[in-house]
């Protein structure tokens, strides 16, 4: 059988399971006994998952279809063979135990295997299935429930009463049929997270269904926790708006990607002053009318930072690269003492490692916490601006005068970028940004270098921009040139640092390409089928 990966989102993903002249679309619920051409009663395949690996190594039975393997005893599983793991159904009884199995259950498997749970999926857990990387389940654990008189939902398991209380109008439901029910319900929670997985919100998705139940709130967390395990499987940029509707939101991976980056990437402009700004409801904050008055009012004499949850602080010449211009949080005007402490850090840092001689905070509420809190870490003084309001003419006036004398800051916000997104320091001598947003596109004598996709905020280099990237992000293949997208077998090595999403130079003996990596390095390295890259234009050497 052959995965054919279409849809990521982290360890999800959704896409064709071909077998010969057949296909069937995952995730997806099957019928084991006729899906699978050998039995799955064979003997010793039901090792406990806390098994040791002495124990799994001795009774663990390789070699048949689909392939049995274990946490504490990694097998090879062949080329083009299903991955399947027993007792999975147990995992969510210790939350940390499921993420340290499924890490070593994940690490040294192709990225290409389909994975099976067996009597594992139930409406309310099969979120998390998919979620965990697995893309086959069947109606055991449903059927179980039925025999066990309860009506099973996405939202938990309830008595069978609940037919007839109209809380459900499946057909099954309709048919006073309990089997049915749970059968359908099953079939319709995979489509939903399916749909959910396509459009990159699978984890919007989870922070909402994961509340109802303890365990699985410790699973994300605990997976939040191996950062840089699961960071690997993230996507660089998503389509989609990221919510932040929750406390869990500012642990995501990409929240403590885009902090490091801060942190360790990207190169500000010469600057003695800083304005510490709110943020805006609308993205880019520059298109809101409010830092328009405060840009105004700035004038170009300072270097404006704004301070937002849950991203922390957001220099403005980043404010265009995902997610600092593609989130969205619910605005109470609350920010509660766990949030303040953990952008305060952040905001500590940034300013720890460029140091201003002055920072003044036009800020108020909780993010005038967040600044007030990170000047004392620092053990820096704070010149504060806002009299009632922010945007307010009295505020605006004092942030006016408070930069009177102020020479102007040579803001370069392609300097900015490109550090942030490539991790290089580019010479911008030279370079216009040419166009209105969000046609935007940067030229040097006349020669494109390169363009903004506003879908993610990212910079598309062509090939002489590549030129001015020294290295990094860099994809090896063998010796053809492409007439199309870029299979991982065609691939001879990735930079690690490449994660799904990122612009990429593709470099073979013959030709150069550029394009946007389909999958992280990792995957490369680990798949034999899929795009690895998708290919925007080719150049022959």
């Amino acid at each position: 059988m052959i995965c054919e990966i279409r849809d990521r989102d982290g360890l999800a993903r959704s896409g064709i399971l071909k077998d010969g002249e057949t296909s069937l679309r995952v995730p997806a619920v099957v019928d084991a006994a006729s899906f699978f051409s050998t039995r799955l009663d064979r003997p010793f395949t039901n090792v406990p998952l806390g098994a040791p690996r002495g124990f799994a190594e001795q009774y663990l039975v390789a070699g048949e279809h689909p392939t049995a393997v274990h946490p504490q005893f990694p097998v090879q599983v062949p080329d083009g063979d299903i991955a399947m793991v027993s007792n999975w159904h147990t995992a969510l009884q210790n939350p940390r135990q499921y993420v340290d199995w499924l890490i070593n259950l994940k690490t040294d498997v192709r990225a290409d295997t389909a994975w099976y749970a067996p009597a594992a999926a139930l409406p309310s857990t099969v979120w998390l299935l998919i979620a965990s990387g697995f893309d086959l389940f069947d109606t055991t654990a449903v059927d179980l429930k039925s025999a066990q008189a309860i009506f099973c939902l996405p939202e938990g398991e309830f008595p069978a009463d609940l037919l007839d209380q109209g809380v459900c109008a499946c057909q099954g439901c309709r048919d006073h049929d309990l089997k049915a029910h749970n059968r359908l319900a099953l079939e319709a929670e995979v489509n939903r997270v399916g749909v959910f997985l396509q459009k990159g919100q699978l984890r919007e998705l989870a922070e909402a269904r994961c509340r109802l139940n303890a365990a699985q709130v410790s699973v994300l967390r605990h997976l939040d926790n191996h950062y840089d395990w699961v960071e690997q499987w993230t996507p660089v940029a998503r389509t989609a708006t990221f919510k932040a509707n929750s406390g869990d939101s500012m642990n995501r991976p990409e929240v403590k990607r885009y902090m490091d980056r801060l942190l360790t990437r990207y190169i500000p402009p010469s600057a003695e002053v800083a304005v510490l700004l709110p943020c805006s409801a609308r993205k880019p904050y520059s298109r809101s009318q409010s830092h328009r008055r405060f840009i105004n009012a700035v004038a170009g004499r300072a270097h404006e930072i704004i301070i937002t949850s849950p991203l922390g602080v957001v220099p403005r010449e980043i404010e265009l690269c995902y997610p600092a211009a593609h989130y969205d949080v619910p605005v109470t005007g609350y920010w509660d003492r766990e949030e303040v402490a953990v952008l305060a850090d952040v905001l500590a840092k940034y300013l720890a490692k460029h140091q201003y001689r002055r920072v003044i905070a036009h800020l108020e509420g909780g993010a005038m916490q967040v600044a007030a809190m990170a000047a004392d870490i620092c053990g820096i003084s704070l010149e504060c601006t806002v009299r009632d309001h922010p945007t307010s003419g009295a505020s605006l006036s004092a942030l006016d005068a408070a930069l009177t004398g102020e020479r102007r800051v040579r803001s370069d916000q392609i300097k900015g970028m490109l550090s942030f997104q490539f991790d290089a320091e580019v010479d911008t001598a030279g370079m216009q940004v040419r166009g209105k947003f969000p046609r935007l596109s940067v030229m040097r004598n006349r020669r494109p270098l390169f363009s903004l996709d506003t879908t993610t905020g990212m910079l598309r280099p062509t090939f002489e921009g590549w030129s001015l990237i020294p290295k990094g992000y860099r994809v090896v293949i063998d010796d053809f040139v492409p007439q199309g997208d870029i299979l991982a077998p065609g691939v001879l090595s990735a930079d690690p640092v490449i994660r799904e999403g990122d612009e990429v130079l593709v470099e073979g003996p013959h030709a150069l390409a550029t394009g946007r990596a389909a999958m992280g390095a990792f995957e490369m390295a680990r798949s034999n089928h899929g795009v690895a890259v998708r290919r925007r234009k080719v150049m022959k050497r």
